[in-house]
Formats: C-alpha cells, sequence, structure tokens
C-alpha cells in the first residue's frame, strides 16, 4: 500500500499469496496476475495431505483468484485447466512454463566429479529435494537391483536435503553405487551436471503429477545437455519422446529404471545423441530469457490496458464535468 504498484504479481504457492494482491485490488484497485506454480487446493488433495477442514477456504480462495486477476500464467497446460475450470477467463489463461539457464549449464561449464566416483563410472544424477513427493526410494530400489546384478559401472549421485533423507541414507545402506551430497550452491550442482552423463527426473507415483507439474529439474537436465531418465507420466514423458532426449519409465517401477539407466550406460552413442537433442531443445523452446520475454510482454500488455482504462475514465469524469 506504501509503494502503489501499478501491477501485482501473485505467484503460488502457497496459496495464500493470493491474499494480499485481492486486497489490493479491492481497495486501491490494484491489478493482478495471478501465476500458478503448483495447483492448489488440487495438488495436496491428490497426495492425500490437505486436511479436510481446510478444503472449502482453499477452494474458495482459488476460485475467487483465477476469476478476478487481470491474467493467469499457468507453467503447464494441466494446470491451465484448473484456472479455467475455476472461472479464469480462457482468454486471459496463458501457459509460460519452466525454462533453461543456459549460461549456468551447459557444455561450456568446467566439470567437477566427487571423490567417491572412478573415472570408468558412469554418472547418474538428481539434484533437489528430498521429500515425499520426490519418491526417491525407487532410485535406491533401483541402485540394489544393479548391485546384486554385479554392475559396477554406474553411480548414482542424490543431491540436496529434505525431510525422507535420513530414511533414504537408512534405506541406502550397504549400497556402493549410490552417494549422497548436501545442498550446494546451484553454480556447484552446473558444475556437477557438466560431470555427469545422465540427468534424472523423479516423482512419487500419484497420477496428479501427469499434468499438474511443471518439471523444473528436467529443464537443468536439458540444459546441461544430458539425457534425462524420468519416471512422470504425462508433460515430462511427453517432452522426452518428442524430443528424442531421453527415456521415460512407468512410476514405481525400479527394475524399469534399472534397465533405462544401463540401456545408457551401455550405449555412449546414445547417451551422446540424447544430450545433444537435450541441449538443442533447451535453446530453441526452453530458453528462460524466452519465456521472461513473453512474461514481460504479458505484465506490459496490462499495464496498457490499465494506462488505458484510466484514461477513458478521466475523459468520461471530464466530459461530466
Amino acid at each position: 500500500f506504501r509503494l502503489r504498484p501499478d501491477l501485482v504479481v501473485a505467484s503460488s504457492t502457497p496459496l495464500t499469496v493470493a491474499l494480499p494482491a485481492l486486497l489490493a485490488k479491492a481497495i486501491s484497485g490494484i491489478p493482478f496476475i495471478f501465476e500458478i506454480r503448483d495447483p492448489w487446493p488440487e495438488l495436496p488433495r491428490a497426495m492425500g495431505v490437505l486436511p479436510k477442514p481446510f478444503t472449502p477456504v482453499l477452494e474458495a480462495l482459488a476460485n475467487l483468484a483465477c476469476r478476478q486477476a487481470e491474467a493467469v500464467v499457468a507453467l503447464s497446460e494441466g494446470m491451465a485447466e484448473t484456472a479455467r475450470a475455476r472461472g479464469a477467463d480462457p482468454a486471459r489463461v496463458q501457459v509460460i512454463g519452466n525454462g533453461c539457464d543456459l549460461d549456468l549449464f551447459g557444455p561450456h561449464i568446467a566439470p567437477w566429479r566427487p571423490a567417491e566416483a572412478t573415472a570408468w563410472e558412469v554418472l547418474a544424477l538428481y539434484a533437489g529435494a528430498h521429500g515425499r513427493a520426490n519418491g526417491l526410494g525407487v532410485v535406491l530400489e533401483a541402485a540394489r537391483i544393479l548391485a546384486e546384478q554385479g554392475e559396477r559401472r554406474l553411480r548414482i549421485l542424490l543431491v540436496g536435503e529434505g525431510a525422507e533423507k535420513t530414511a533414504l541414507i537408512k534405506q541406502a545402506r550397504g549400497l556402493q553405487n549410490v552417494t549422497f551430497l548436501p545442498p550446494m550452491p546451484k553454480r556447484d550442482v552446473a558444475r556437477l551436471f557438466a560431470g555427469s552423463q545422465i540427468a534424472l527426473h523423479i516423482l512419487a507415483d500419484c497420477p496428479a503429477f501427469a499434468e499438474w507439474t511443471a518439471p523444473n529439474k528436467l529443464m537443468d537436465g536439458l540444459a546441461a545437455g544430458l539425457p534425462v531418465i524420468s519416471n512422470a507420466p504425462g508433460v515430462a514423458a511427453r517432452l522426452l519422446a518428442e524430443g528424442g532426449c531421453g527415456i521415460a519409465v512407468p512410476p514405481g517401477d525400479a527394475a524399469g529404471l534399472a534397465a533405462a539407466l544401463m540401456s545408457l550406460v551401455e550405449n555412449p552413442a546414445r547417451r551422446e545423441a540424447m544430450g545433444q537433442a537435450a541441449r538443442g531443445l533447451a535453446v530453441r523452446r526452453y530458453d528462460r530469457r524466452l519465456l521472461a520475454a513473453r512474461f514481460v510482454g504479458l505484465v506490459e500488455s496490462i499495464a496498457q490496458e490499465q494506462a488505458s482504462l484510466a484514461h477513458s475514465r478521466l475523459l468520461a469524469i471530464s466530459g461530466k464535468g
């Protein structure tokens, strides 16, 4: 209220970010863009983590945000559909997804490999949260399958932190082909991607993830020019298939994940071709500068529209006077 902005961007989650935007519009007429980065309450309800007493309140807030926003930005078409179902004007719903940082990630970055990795090992990297929604237990099951087969050419790196990490470390006890690393600055993660040969995009087995998530971790793999193995159906699986830049396996399928990993370990030429396709796709379609330009264009169009409305109101008042 002190700044008197021309426009507010309310980026969810949490869904409560819509409250100050709605308040500013109601009191001062300030327009807002509602960005849906995760659809609430749809996603937590599908995961079974939404307390029932909160459901009606969150439903009402999501409906109001979608209907009152000057524009809704969704990270996937599935998220956009939830906005339209909640009453958002279809003409004012845009899909602007996650993008690739082509400066931070890529073949121009100096590689780094952890001390545990031998020179002959292919590294498969997961970098991100270690929580319930990430479902990393299936990765450890795949690692155990490969260890029991006597496979020594692959090492899986799990980088990050989360509520499930302690349990995951316990589950991985005895596995020599898995290395846990702590969270690290993004630039160090980029060097680790440059030193790896496979990127992992892993989610828990939840049908809602198919269309209601945006593959952010997948974008880092594409930008780094690595083939990506994903166990997420829907958006991620289609992207990999259409781009020829990775392998999609069924969610929860540890044996399928192990087989996909070995198919890339055993075929360096295929890894190289998929990696080149990944980087090419990142440059052509997912450069975050291109996506940022689209977002800026939306913001400027709304600002110009509001300025025109204000000018028309002034003319009307002057005419009456």
